[in-house]
């Protein structure tokens, strides 16, 4: 499996728009920046892009600066993999050929495009109700529940080619994502997405706080990898 650049085709003309008016002029082409949720399978296999009326809630606002600067693909399959699979020798393998690639804004851009991002926080409600207490887990652990006991790892990547293509890679996901807002999701996907295919595990808080903490184990080592 190849690590490849992350493929959501935004569109941008250029530099010198304010946050906001990027985020209505350009960034919508691609991406639901004013809700609700995908209510059909159809609105959810159409995607471009991830949903970002909520992004908010879920993404760190240093994180959003630094990627919309460099750009890289955390879903190797795109949004919806069945438009990007291909027969290969070794099974279904991506055809990235049919992947687009997100333009890189400049720093200025990227600083006000994340201000403004962070201001879309209809899900406040869900947040909250997650505490996220210190906590640790073993690699090894981690791994056994997140692959053995769920079977999460068909579809996400735990480090660079190991791991499932359809969904997010997740080695990455403490970084990017709040730890309230992955707490909330592990505990209830369709509450954030009715239409997501990830499957409501149904974990206890004790679990889904280990998943948590698995996934800043795997970002902490991605980190010291570098």
């Amino acid at each position: 499996m190849r690590k490849t650049i992350f493929a959501i085709l935004l569109g941008f003309s250029g530099a010198g728009f304010a946050g906001g008016g990027m985020l209505q002029n350009e960034c919508s082409t691609c991406h639901n920046i004013t809700g609700p949720a995908a209510q059909t399978l159809k609105e959810a296999f159409e995607k471009k892009g991830p949903d970002l009326f909520y992004a908010g809630n879920k993404y760190r606002q240093e994180w959003l600066v630094s990627w919309l600067q460099k750009p890289q693909r955390i879903r190797p399959a795109g949004m919806y993999y069945g438009n990007h699979i291909k027969a290969g020798a070794k099974g279904d393998e991506v055809d990235v050929s049919t992947l687009n690639e997100h333009v890189a804004l400049s720093k200025a851009d990227a600083t006000s495009v994340a201000a403004e991002l962070m201001r879309l926080k209809p899900h406040d409600d869900l947040t909250a109700k997650e505490k996220i207490g210190a906590g640790a887990i073993s690699k090894q652990m981690g791994e056994m529940a997140f692959n053995k006991f769920l079977g999460c790892m068909a579809c996400h990547l735990i480090e660079p080619e190991y791991g499932g293509l359809s969904g997010p890679e997740v080695y990455t996901a403490a970084k990017r994502l709040q730890p309230e807002y992955m707490a909330s999701y592990i505990r209830s996907p369709q509450a954030w997405d009715p239409k997501s295919w990830m499957p409501n595990k149904h974990l206890s808080d004790i679990n889904i706080q280990k998943m948590v903490n698995y996934l800043k184990v795997l970002s902490e080592e991605t980190e010291n990898a570098k």
